[in-house]
């Protein structure tokens, strides 16, 4: 049996060699009202039995982009931990670390020893693939190697760079798809290493090079992940894309609204692995998701949280929740990597900004004493190219607020984020928590061990990661950053039998004493 850091001293959990087993029970509320808005509060208590297979598969990452700037930064980040590797600097000798991963850089509280509470790391839950094992493999329309690709992203101190180069110079990625009308036209002369084929001979290739990647590395699962350029939008053409086998047949017949990013979310589906969209671009049209589940595989998306959306569901939640009124948020953003020069072109800015500008609506729509029925903050997004500031971002964003008697509040903030560094420990955790997923099932307690069911194919789980959450039909959009936390953390103690973490603290705050 694989040792496990955590051992849950309680008959709900059973441990065996193959899996952890524990009776989960979870409470909702059924809320109705009547004419004369009185409400009808029912409590309603569910028994599940989660269990969660202990061996972690061999795992690979195909990255589409793998010569940008994210791709060379996570893959050095996967090589500089996997040899812990240090470089000098000057401000002093710097070592190989996950800052910034939820998984590998973050705690959780476990309980309480002697009225101090216990934090674990969040890795130390459950049995979850070590980074060091992960074989990474890829595309990109530019044929660089990546020890020069690396060079030219400029994001890795120059003494890093030196100690990789001898590991990523052998790197080269397989040719990947270029389509002209989706991307910015300013990509042109970086798209060397494409597939010069029909629709179904890209999707041939790309199904064979996901095949043989898994057969050559002896791997158990393959994860897909986009973090190549911003798309423009897809238009929903009945008869296209709108279902499974109208968009495999959109593919047959080469047909021109059928993006590049779509193309690979269908090879991952029928190759049988997981697709996670790290772009803005509406990737899963809804032919997609639904081949998705045909195929039994998990979907998440869209776009990297990383910088001053992730500030921006704070501070918005905070202010809401104080019962401060947003009215006015102005959010201005300047960079100068690759996706800054791609989102210089007005189709694929509006991609951006529109993952961007739905951040504040769950909050917003949560306080009906603030806000009116269909009433929101005025916000405005604005992203400008600035060649000489690199893969460092600058974000400003002023929030001005309605407070008591007509008074105005206003904060102005500034945020300097080397954008490739915020970004790639979030693929890694979107990679480590996506497989962990397809270890659990669920049941309830009269249901045998054949019925047991998987996590929805659309994995709203990884919400916590991304701008523009994905979530199944009917599943309410949650942008808080602390809720979309809280959801990660309890559903890792539910399968550990523990309740969720509510900090009531009640214990500390009664005189009462143990009979």
């Amino acid at each position: 049996m694989m040792a496990l850091n955590i051992h849950i001293d309680s008959p709900k959990v059973k441990y065996t060699e193959d899996y952890i087993e524990s009776e989960y029970e979870y409470q909702t509320t059924n809320v109705s009202k009547d004419d004369h808005d009185k409400y009808t509060v029912k409590p309603v208590t569910t028994k599940l039995l989660i269990r969660t297979q202990i061996k972690v598969p061999k795992l690979g990452v195909m990255l589409v982009g793998l010569g940008g700037n994210n791709g060379t930064t996570i893959t050095a980040a996967l090589l500089a931990n996997k040899h812990k590797l240090t470089w000098e600097t000057k401000t002093g000798i710097k070592k190989a670390n996950w800052y910034g991963s939820l998984l590998q850089a973050s705690t959780v509280k476990l309980g309480s020893k002697d009225n101090q509470d216990v934090f674990v790391p969040m890795s130390s839950m459950l049995p979850m693939v070590n980074p060091n094992d992960i074989e990474i493999d890829g595309w990109d329309i530019s044929s660089m190697n990546l020890a020069d690709a690396m060079e030219r992203a400029k994001v890795i101190d120059i003494n890093l760079q030196k100690q990789l180069k001898p590991y990523m110079i052998h790197i080269k990625p397989r040719k990947s798809i270029y389509y002209p009308d989706f991307i910015a036209s300013n990509q042109k002369d970086r798209a060397d290493n494409v597939i010069q084929e029909t629709k179904l001979g890209q999707l041939t290739l790309i199904r064979k090079d996901i095949a043989e990647f898994k057969a050559s590395k002896n791997l158990d699962q393959v994860i897909v992940l986009w973090t190549a350029n911003t798309e423009r939008f897809s238009n929903i053409n009945p008869g296209v894309n709108d279902t499974a086998d109208n968009l495999l047949k959109a593919i047959n017949e080469n047909h021109p609204e059928i993006s590049p990013s779509t193309m690979f979310a269908v090879a991952a589906a029928l190759e049988g692995c997981t697709y996670i969209n790290g772009s803005p671009q509406n990737t899963f049209v809804p032919g997609a998701i639904e081949l998705a589940e045909r195929q039994g595989t998990f979907i998440g998306g869209d776009d990297f949280k990383s910088g001053q959306t992730k500030l921006k569901s704070v501070l918005v939640d905070f202010l809401v929740s104080a019962g401060i009124k947003p009215v006015s948020i102005v959010s201005y953003n300047h960079l100068g990597n690759n996706d800054g020069y791609n989102l210089s072109a007005p189709q694929q800015f509006r991609s951006k900004e529109i993952s961007k500008s739905n951040v504040v609506d769950d909050m917003v729509q949560s306080n009906q004493i603030l806000y009116e029925p269909g009433e929101k903050p005025d916000h405005c997004v604005v992203i400008k190219y600035v060649p000489y500031v690199g893969d460092s971002k600058r974000a400003m964003d002023e929030y001005m607020s309605e407070i008591m008697l007509g008074g105005h509040n206003t904060i102005v903030v500034h945020n300097t984020c080397e954008d490739s560094l915020l970004a790639s420990p979030i693929i890694l955790d979107l990679v480590l928590l996506a497989e962990l997923c397809s270890r659990i099932t669920f049941r309830h307690e009269d249901e045998g061990v054949e019925e047991s069911r998987r996590f929805d194919s659309i994995l709203s789980i990884l919400s916590y990661l991304l701008k523009a959450p994905l979530v199944p039909k009917g599943t309410p959009v949650i942008n808080a950053l602390f809720r979309q936390r809280a959801a990660i953390e309890n559903l890792l103690r539910a399968c550990l039998s523990l309740p969720p973490e509510n900090n009531m603290l009640l214990e500390y705050k009664t005189n009462l004493k143990k009979s």
